[in-house]
């Protein structure tokens, strides 16, 4: 008996994915929740486990394609791997294409096909003003996917609808004796989501950013004093992130239209915050998202960011996790970045930068002395928030900082 493994509900809004990695081979026995294959999704990614125990069969989406929800994968054969013969029946559909794939020749255009492009892809071509007949179909019998829809924007073939396709620009072709020592890797949806959506920011936004610094010493000063005791009692390491999350969620309630983006004609203002917090990962930038924020205590704020942390690194994080928030602070300083100024997580309208924490020389009472010194860097969306709100924001940040008491009594 054979068990089709198809591409699950991928969460909401999330039509279709990428094949990342098969972790098992034609033939190959496999035990019941055993992860078969792993899926890149524009937010996360996810392994799909083998509904029951048996051996593997046809593979039948290769690595590197982009599937939709309830695509065939593979068929999983229950008992012994020589029952793998009967599996190609399966692929019966495949063979309306057989037939039409002999002539074909090579094309520099898209392959003409019956099947109108999947919804996400119609509605990317009209949104970046494609034309459908510059982009080729991966899909069953030539469907044009949303993965193609991206590939040709990136590979520089399309053309608005109505003109003529311009030609792909191509990057300058390297020396001979270089070309040998590069490596061409394909970007993974993760990284194609990021890149998109940081241009986007870009394109969309009117962003602007502020600078300030910050005296660390008081709120160092109380992390010594306390570290050891805040991780007896709460079972978590008292960090500078829950400092910053109360700061900023103190200054939000004070200033919301950094708090704020726009829907049309609309300013949305959001009396709740949803913190997100960026986190490197191995397959890129994440941003978990840290809710109701201004509700929590400084040790359920360290909880859940020294979790989403772990989670990250192993992949583990879901979609839903990843959405909703309303500000963003990205702490750059962890690898050492002394300044920086970073982009809008769109359609929020503030994200705080932190950088690393270094002793320079202040005055202070019309003395010079050492300090630990933290440049933070607000970005803002210059049609929601004015340079007096941004400005005041960073002042109330660095306020709170300064002297961590105002935090503990609400001033």
């Amino acid at each position: 008996m054979a068990t089709e493994i198809k591409v699950p509900t991928l969460g909401e809004s999330v039509t279709e994915a990428t094949i990342g990695q098969w972790f098992k081979a034609t033939g190959d026995a496999v035990q019941a929740d055993e992860p078969l294959v792993e899926l890149e999704t524009d937010k996360v990614t996810i392994e799909v486990p083998a509904p029951v125990s048996g051996t593997m069969g046809d593979i039948v989406a290769p690595e590197g394609e982009t599937v939709e929800v309830g695509a065939l994968l593979a068929m999983l054969l229950e008992g012994e791997g020589e029952a793998a013969a009967p599996a190609p029946k399966k692929e019966a559909p495949k063979e309306e294409a057989a037939p039409a794939a002999a002539p074909a020749p090579a094309a520099q255009s898209a392959a003409p096909t019956s099947m109108p492009p999947a919804p996400s892809a119609a509605k990317m071509m009209t949104e970046q003003k494609v034309d459908p007949a510059s982009v080729s179909g991966t899909g069953v019998r030539g469907q044009v996917l949303k993965g193609d829809v991206i590939n040709a924007i990136a590979g520089g073939v399309t053309a608005p609808s109505g003109s003529a396709p311009q030609p792909a620009a191509k990057r300058p072709a390297s020396a001979p004796e270089d070309a040998a020592r590069e490596e061409r890797v394909r970007m993974t949806k993760l990284r194609q989501t990021i890149a998109r959506r940081l241009k986007d920011a870009q394109n969309t936004a009117a962003m602007l950013t502020t600078f300030n610094d910050v005296d660390m010493s008081a709120v160092m000063g109380m992390r010594k004093q306390y570290k050891d005791l805040f991780e007896k009692k709460h079972g978590v390491r008292l960090g500078f992130m829950g400092f910053f999350a109360k700061a900023i969620c103190k200054a939000l309630e004070e200033i919301p239209a950094v708090n704020a983006e726009i829907d049309g004609t609309d300013l949305v203002y959001k009396h709740f915050v949803h913190l997100g917090v960026a986190v490197g990962s191995p397959r890129g930038l994440v941003v978990p998202v840290l809710r109701d924020a201004d509700q929590k205590s400084l040790s359920e704020i360290e909880k859940e960011i020294a979790d989403f942390g772990r989670r990250a690194r192993d992949g583990q994080l879901t979609i839903e996790e990843m959405q909703g928030g309303t500000f963003t602070v990205s702490n750059g300083g962890v690898y050492g970045s002394m300044m920086s100024t970073p982009i809008l997580n769109a359609p929020q309208s503030g994200i705080l930068g932190m950088h690393r924490i270094e002793e320079r020389p202040v005055v202070r009472n019309g003395e010079i002395v050492i300090r630990p010194m933290m440049y933070l860097a607000l970005s803002y969306d210059h049609r929601v928030v004015d340079g007096k709100e941004a400005v005041t924001f960073l002042v109330r940040i660095k306020e709170s900082l300064e002297d961590p008491q105002r935090l503990v009594m609400d001033i």
